[in-house]
């Protein structure tokens, strides 16, 4: 083990000496554009979003600055083809993006999630996003669909949250927020920069009762960046994030229970206080430079470190998690031309590695007993070299793109306590391929397409054995593959600007048709609450994905989103087991759960301008989700719901001084709906409730110096 991890030490050093990195910059060329918005995460590389064939969606930053913060559904409730579940109403957020993310009972899964470009989920895939100020956000970056040939397990798509550290002053502020249930959150601000440096620092805690019986939560973190900018084309940057929290857990319930008293907490859930203690810090360094005759080179080199202690009590054990994790990433961009046409080609690398020991005692009324009854140590490691080719065919009409991964991961698990178990370790690699081509109706408005395959692979905790596996010897399950999908979209967007018009000045627009077939895609499915996965056979995926945002009239603006899905699995037979043995059952054209086929977001903002230093929004925001399956048998269903929100705000913006403060309510209709539903529960657990309707206000005041 030593050895092992001495080597992976070596490998990322070595790595991390090589760097020369450096902040992306904007490409500059002398093409007119009414559209400057640009994107790195799509293709790794500086892209104007009109040109590149993939859906992508912006939070603005003007919305960032107001509202409740308690987790990022009240940042990305409004993105079209995102579906958002808050596990006991507050945390494990649930992002599921085209039906990948769905399996995941505590995280993200299939998603790749970032913060500041920096990668935030964890090597195995598996992303808890508690470490992310947002509070602090300067915007969030949204790409849609399969990234799996730039990104390892990111089959879903990409977010990026983004730190607002472009302040145009020096200042140090503070940020207050209170609502219903206990909720508060207290923090403070620093910026600092001068011509060649740039320094921005958080710290916040926070507080919740909880709306449901036995879901308290606090909350410290802290987060910072630090940019030197040497010479005129390259800056180093080093990010930084440190959490400390707990979080009592209700537990599911089951649908009797969920109607009689949805703010109930499972009984065993407060017999045993089931709870989550969470420590973790980060810390990654970035420098990356452009060079050549016009700049035409980019080179990146990042490295970053970090451990993660997580304290899990259940019904099972109580256990100590340690996580430590290491990561590379090299990458070289050109832009040049080819045959006369523009060609822009990325290349690079990701080093990912995570280990750590696990240690697991008796729960006893939720105090650690005295005896070890579990021991090892798990660890994965994975490697991944990726290619991007950005082909320009005609200039200003159409764009090719080619792009290829490949990754080869390894897992492993050693047992120490008990004996008997088998020291188990596994090898999953695999190349895929993608090709994508876009082309200009008009400079604003696009059509694009893309096809590709990608790969999915099984995250550690998803890697544990079962009781319906081939050898319960084996410490890491012998039959869980990789889940595979082949994936197409069709689409188009646009981004229609007319400043001189008082009527529709702005309009801006996606529409995306994708059609995904999943082989051997990852269920999950719960024996005695614990959550074990396996593969079914075949899963259609289609659906269409709608976005409208205009500004009708001055200062007011527009959105609607629509998300019609269709999943079913199209070859599926489920081993279930019960307590008198098990059975096969076949869910073939059964509809995959926890996946709404409809989902409306309709949203009004009103931007208030009063003087030049006192500016205002409103905004009423309400949502219609359709009824869901809660399992594979799609025995049970939840029903469907609509929820509206309000918020007024108003800044104050002098000399020194700027003063930021709102109110508004959260599910204002006090509906009851289900909010995250626990899938394939042996014991029907399924069902945890949203928040009720509740009342907050925030106050931030910051001086600038």
């Amino acid at each position: 083990m030593v050895k092992k991890i001495t080597y992976q030490l070596i490998t990322f050093y070595f790595f991390f000496s090589l760097q020369i990195l450096a902040q992306e910059v904007e490409y500059k060329d002398t093409t007119e554009y009414k559209i400057q918005d640009v994107v790195v995460v799509g293709t790794r590389s500086t892209e104007k979003i009109i040109d590149i064939p993939y859906s992508v969606f912006r939070v603005d930053k003007k919305e960032l600055a107001y509202g409740k913060k308690v987790s990022a559904r009240d940042v990305l409730a409004d993105v079209p083809g995102l579906f958002l579940q808050n596990r006991f109403g507050t945390h494990d957020l649930r992002i599921s993006i085209r039906g990948f993310g769905t399996r995941s009972n505590s995280g993200i899964r299939g998603v790749k999630v970032l913060q500041d470009g920096v990668p935030e989920s964890e090597p195995d895939g598996e992303s808890v996003i508690d470490a992310i100020d947002l509070t602090s956000l300067g915007g969030v970056e949204v790409v849609k669909g399969n990234l799996s040939t730039l990104y390892s397990n990111a089959p879903g798509g990409v977010i990026n949250f983004i730190t607002d550290i472009y302040f145009p002053k020096n200042y140090i502020g503070t940020f207050n927020q209170m609502a219903k249930f206990g909720y508060r959150q207290n923090g403070f601000k620093l910026g600092l920069k001068n011509q060649d440096n740039r320094l921005f620092f958080s710290y916040n805690y926070r507080n919740i009762d909880g709306f449901r019986k036995h879901s308290r939560e606090s909350q410290h973190l802290v987060n910072s960046i630090y940019e030197a900018f040497i010479g005129t084309n390259s800056v180093i940057s080093i990010h930084s994030n440190f959490v400390n929290s707990v979080s009592f857990l209700p537990g599911s319930l089951t649908k009797a229970e969920f109607e009689s008293d949805p703010f109930a907490a499972d009984p065993s859930a407060i017999a045993q206080n089931f709870r989550k203690i969470t420590k973790k810090g980060r810390v990654a360094s970035r420098y990356i430079t452009n060079f050549g005759d016009k700049q035409q080179n980019e080179l990146e080199l990042t490295g970053l470190i970090g451990i993660k202690e997580l304290t899990k009590v259940d019904n099972e054990y109580y256990s100590i998690n340690t996580r430590y994790t290491l990561g590379g990433i090299v990458r070289f961009s050109n832009r040049s031309n080819i045959f006369n046409q523009k060609n822009i080609l990325t290349v690079g690398m990701d080093y990912a590695f995570q280990t750590g020991p696990i240690n697991q005692f008796d729960n006893i009324s939720g105090d650690r007993g005295l005896a070890v009854l579990n021991e090892y140590n798990e660890s994965l490691n994975n490697v991944g070299f990726y290619f991007m080719d950005h082909f320009t065919i005609v200039e200003n009409k159409l764009d090719l793109f080619f792009s290829g991964r490949f990754d080869n991961n390894l897992y492993s698990r050693d047992i120490y306590i008990p004996f008997g178990f088998t020291d188990t370790t596994r090898n999953m690699s695999g190349f895929v391929p993608k090709v994508g081509i876009s082309y200009k109706l008009t400079p604003e408005i696009a059509i694009y397409s893309s096809y590709g395959l990608s790969f999915d692979y099984p995250a550690l905790i998803e890697m544990a054995n079962s009781p319906l596996t081939s050898n319960l010897s084996y410490s890491i399950n012998p039959d869980l593959k990789p889940q595979k999908s082949n994936n197409f979209e069709l689409g188009i967007k646009g981004n229609i600007r007319n400043e001189e018009n008082e009527f529709m000045k702005k309009i801006i627009f996606e529409v995306t048709y994708f059609n995904y077939l999943i082989e051997d895609e990852i269920i999950p499915y719960v024996i005695n609450l614990k959550t074990f996965f396996r593969n079914a056979a075949k899963t259609r995926r289609t659906g269409i994905e709608i976005g409208f945002m205009s500004e009708p009239f001055e200062e007011t603006e527009l959105v609607i989103n629509y998300t019609y899905t269709n999943f079913f699995y199209e070859d599926y037979k489920a081993i279930i087991f019960n307590p008198g043995g098990s059975i096969i059952e076949d869910y073939k054209n059964n509809r995959v759960p926890s996946v709404p086929q409809h989902i409306i977001n309709f949203i009004v903002v009103k931007e208030l301008e009063f003087s030049p230093n006192i500016s205002g929004l409103l905004i009423w925001d309400c949502d219609y989700i359709s009824r869901m399956y809660v399992n594979d048998k799609n025995s049970e269903r939840t029903p469907d719901y609509f929820y509206a929100n309000i918020m007024a705000g108003i800044t104050i913006d002098l000399d020194h001084y700027s003063i930021t403060a709102f109110a508004g309510g959260s599910n204002i209709f006090d509906k009851r709906y289900v909010s995250f539903i626990n899938i394939n529960d042996f014991n029907g657990r399924y069902y945890e409730t949203g928040e009720p309707r509740n009342i907050y206000a925030g106050l931030n005041f910051s001086y600038k110096l």
